[in-house]
């Protein structure tokens, strides 16, 4: 735990899975932060190595949390705020980096904005420094069942470099009070993979709270490295959980809507193109993910 600057205790949250030396590039990049209020918490999510001895070569001070089983996105980030001592919870993707400022950037969110429940930087593509990924969230596509980010692959000319409120805060890098995840709950299991930040994002402003977007802080993201571009878990659980997020958080009429959309244009096309393509793997993980929802009601958690 480093506590020579002022200011509240930062607990640093990420999840490694298979990936150590992607984990390694984040800690260095924490390191050279001049903020240093903060402790580091890394979750491995039953990695085929025991990365610990690893990731304590490198920044002594790190908490590793070996977790037995695989506990998925949001079972990892939940153990490691379990076990945070921290005011403020960063919970950060392992394949980023940091820059400086991006802490004090978010923490300022929260000292001017009192309906701040959470807060995220700006994301540009770590391969591609210059392309922006994220700038906030547009508003959900009731029909489709999804969202789009703000400046998506275009150059970062300062046309984002306002803060102000967003949709959905972006999982690969969020700022949340830990007094805020105690009234709202912490971020929903039943997902494993995708989706489970816009649910998160959906349970706090239920409770009345906003999600910042911050371009004053600015963190570098190796888009997919632990999952692949393309993937059959990608393929399952974008469907599966796609369905299940609308599911739980939108009403009956944009739940119809999108039910339609899904039969009568989803389905069709996705299994089409997986069927030209003789990618018979992901036509079966795209209707395991249908099925799926056939089968399981009443999720909760």
């Amino acid at each position: 735990m480093k506590t020579e600057s002022s200011g509240p205790l930062v607990s640093i949250i990420t999840v490694n899975y298979n990936s150590t030396e992607v984990t390694v590039d984040l800690l260095r990049s924490i390191q050279r932060l001049a903020f240093t209020s903060w402790e580091v918490i890394v979750v491995d999510n039953a990695s085929r190595e025991d990365p610990t001895a690893r990731l304590r070569a490198v920044e002594p001070q790190v908490r590793v949390i070996v977790s037995p089983v695989n506990l998925g996105f949001s079972g990892g980030n939940n153990l490691g705020i379990r076990a945070a001592k921290g005011e403020y919870l960063f919970l950060v993707n392992n394949d980023t980096e940091l820059t400086e400022g991006l802490i004090e950037g978010l923490l300022d969110v929260f000292r001017r904005h009192p309906d701040a429940g959470m807060a995220c930087p700006k994301f540009h593509f770590f391969y591609h420094p210059e392309i922006i990924e994220y700038a906030g969230y547009n508003a959900l596509n009731v029909w489709k069942g999804s969202c789009t980010m703000v400046g998506n692959k275009e150059r970062d000319e300062g046309q984002y470099d306002r803060e102000g409120v967003t949709n959905f805060a972006h999982g690969g890098a969020m700022m949340v009070p830990a007094a805020v995840v105690k009234a709202v709950g912490e971020m929903p299991e039943c997902y494993f993979l995708y989706y489970e930040e816009l649910d998160w994002s959906e349970m706090l402003k239920r409770r009345g709270f906003r999600i910042y977007y911050q371009p004053r802080s600015l963190i570098y993201h190796k888009e997919s490295m632990s999952v692949g571009r393309k993937s059959l878990i990608k393929t399952y659980y974008h469907c599966r959980n796609r369905i299940l997020f609308m599911r739980r958080n939108v009403g009956p009429v944009a739940l119809t809507a999108f039910t339609l959309y899904f039969i009568f244009f989803t389905i069709p096309k996705n299994s089409l193109l997986f069927a030209v393509r003789r990618e018979w793997d992901h036509f079966k993980a795209f209707w395991r993910g249908i099925f799926w929802n056939l089968s399981h009601y009443g999720i909760k958690k």
